[in-house]
């Protein structure tokens, strides 16, 4: 295949400044809604942006409207579905689109999803492999959200990442060029994580007890040698998402502390 595309570097260093990134995904309307915060979509697209956020992940049809509506060129398109209706296969993804695709709709990167363990991973597996080969293709980076969620997984006793190691290590070996993983709990768990690749690692954002929870894990996943975060409804379901992601910011790209950050909440 050859060298990287300039066009990737350049892509990257958009929405990873300085090798880190606060991205915002809010492709969760298509899973299942309402979702809190989605119902609003353009003032949180807007507050967001505002807020400094590197990168915004929505699914295509959203993101044609967003883009028109923004002419914001830091939009990552999220390729894989599945809905909360599908019984069994509720989370078996299947891929809706493409790189090229994407790109003219008005994204920088696309994003692909595998849920390891899941009855239809091997399919998940495919269609991010393909995904990866087209962006390469055309100098589009492909952010791999790798999750050990199935009923057949198997995870080594031994393993304190429980999966999330091997979850990022699935999507540096099929050819992503960013991953977003689960927090593993601990900074020594997640520097097991980041360890196992050289490409940048996001922390989902999950649930937590208080958003000041969130921020103290962000803060713990950078010194575990993280990247910075994925996270969406801690951020789109808020009533202000413009001063969370500042608060994120803080954390992830001045190395601020824990109280430093929440002087912007």
């Amino acid at each position: 295949m050859g060298a990287p595309s300039p066009n990737l570097s350049e892509a990257l260093s958009r929405i990873l400044p300085g090798g880190r990134g606060v991205w915002i995904p809010m492709d969760h309307g298509l899973s299942g809604y309402p979702e809190t915060g989605l119902d609003r979509m353009d003032l949180v697209i807007d507050s967001v942006i505002e807020g400094g956020a590197d990168a915004v992940v929505l699914q295509k049809g959203v993101l044609s409207h967003q883009f028109s509506r923004t002419s914001w060129t830091n939009f990552v398109c999220h390729l894989s579905a599945s809905t909360v209706h599908g019984g069994f296969n509720s989370q078996s993804k299947v891929m809706v689109g493409g790189a090229e695709e994407a790109v003219s709709r008005g994204a920088v990167a696309v994003s692909g999803q595998v849920n390891l363990g899941d009855e239809a991973e091997p399919v998940m597996l495919h269609d991010l492999g393909l995904l990866t080969s087209e962006a390469w293709q055309i100098g589009v980076p492909t952010l791999g959200m790798v999750y050990p969620r199935g009923p057949n997984l198997s995870i080594d006793p031994s393993d304190s990442t429980h999966g999330v190691a091997h979850a990022a290590r699935v999507a540096f070996e099929i050819g992503c060029n960013v991953v977003k993983v689960p927090w593993t709990g601990s900074i020594e768990s997640f520097q097991i994580v980041t360890s196992a690749v050289p490409i940048p690692v996001l922390i989902a954002g999950g649930v937590s007890a208080s958003f000041d929870e969130t921020l103290s894990i962000v803060g713990k996943s950078i010194e575990a040698g993280g990247s910075g975060v994925c996270m969406g409804r801690q951020i789109f379901s808020s009533d202000n998402p413009s001063s969370r992601v500042r608060a994120v910011r803080a954390i992830v790209h001045e190395g601020a502390s824990l109280e430093e950050a929440q002087s912007f909440l």
